[in-house]
């Protein structure tokens, strides 16, 4: 899930191809339907992204008094107006009347709080869930961004490498080479620096049992001579998430597929390629392409159908794209990486978002 940051932004207005009264307000990659009229090329409004819960009194401003989404109708979400993908909300909040929106766009100024708006939060099922304890060496996980919202993180002609991204839950081991201990831990929990005690009805530690991980990451710490090693991979299967990938995750079935890989080797946590430390050792998420970065492939790699089942039995969640060598990103201000998510994914019905 991406950072929430409600900031002003310089528009670029487009044509809606099929309403005269609409036009598609961009920004960054993304594109918001809005009335034709309100908006034009370069002038400055609010953009408020996907995931956000509004305030009712800003709801009410907005006339969008029971058109969001959530039991209280109060989360932006994906949708699609007229045959267009109109991904956040752009606006001009009265609240914010008086603001020199050029000013704070130059600065980055983020008026989440001041608006009163929250990033929304997956609820946690029993079975993802259970008793936490203090785990303040556990290796995390990072938020990504989203490509479309920041499209400069890579460079035209960058060699990149894209990865298939599965609709699961991200799963946490930290293998410890001093005394051989582990901790396991969720996206969620592993941001808190708690891990979940072991408990064999526990998703995340039946995955980490039945592929045999911390077997492996022992191994790949002896191999690496690194004092700690954090393996992260997905978590799949029916009672999961919506997109099964012909996995159960509530048998022995249950899918695991790892994205990444860190280690700390003299001091230093470093990301390493996964692909190249664990292939044969265990499931790895689908390698897509490898090349010069392009933002058009990027975006057709995107959409289509799964790899992981290897029967294309679903809709593709998205891709994840890295650099080929693993580097800094003045845009994310840490690890260059992105995601790109299919706008089919994005507008399903019936779709689950536990984290």
């Amino acid at each position: 899930m991406s950072t929430l940051r409600v900031t002003a932004e310089v528009l670029t207005v487009h044509e809606h191809p099929n309403a005269d009264a609409l036009e598609l307000a961009q920004v960054g990659l993304y594109r918001a339907v809005v009335a034709k009229g309100a908006y034009r090329t370069g002038e400055i409004a609010l953009y408020i992204p996907e995931q956000s819960v509004l305030p009712a009194e800003l709801i009410e401003e907005l006339g969008l008094t029971g058109r969001l989404a959530g039991g209280s109708a109060d989360r932006v979400k994906a949708v699609r107006l007229r045959g267009e993908l109109s991904q956040g909300i752009v606006c001009r909040p009265r609240a914010l009347a008086g603001v020199d929106l050029a000013r704070e766009a130059a600065r980055g100024t983020d008026f989440a709080e001041r608006l009163g708006i929250t990033k929304w939060v997956p609820p946690i099922p029993p079975a993802m869930s259970g008793d936490v304890e203090p785990a303040p060496d556990l290796l995390p996980w990072v938020d990504i961004e989203n490509i479309q919202r920041h499209p400069g993180v890579f460079a035209p002609g960058e060699p990149v490498v894209l990865t298939e991204k599965l609709h699961g839950t991200a799963c946490l081991l930290t293998h410890f080479a001093e005394d051989g201990r582990v901790q396991v831990s969720s996206k969620g929990f592993g941001a808190k620096h708690l891990a979940l005690k072991e408990d064999p009805r526990n998703l995340y530690w039946r995955a980490i049992h039945g592929h045999g991980v911390a077997r492996a990451a022992a191994r790949l710490a002896e191999r690496l001579g690194a004092r700690r090693v954090g393996v992260f991979a997905e978590v799949y299967g029916a009672g999961v998430q919506d997109l099964t990938y012909g996995a159960d995750g509530r048998r022995e079935s249950l899918g695991y597929a790892v994205f990444d890989v860190s280690a700390e080797i003299d001091g230093e946590v470093r990301w390493l390629d996964a692909w190249e430390l664990l292939d044969g050792e265990l499931p790895l998420v689908p390698r897509l392409h490898e090349g010069p970065y392009d933002i058009g492939r990027v975006l057709e790699f995107a959409s289509g159908r799964e790899t992981v089942s290897g029967r294309g039995l679903h809709l593709r969640e998205g891709v994840v794209i890295r650099p080929a060598t693993e580097r800094y990103s003045a845009v994310t201000g840490g690890r260059a990486i992105a995601k790109a998510v299919s706008p089919a994914y994005l507008t399903r019905r019936g779709g689950t978002e536990y984290e």
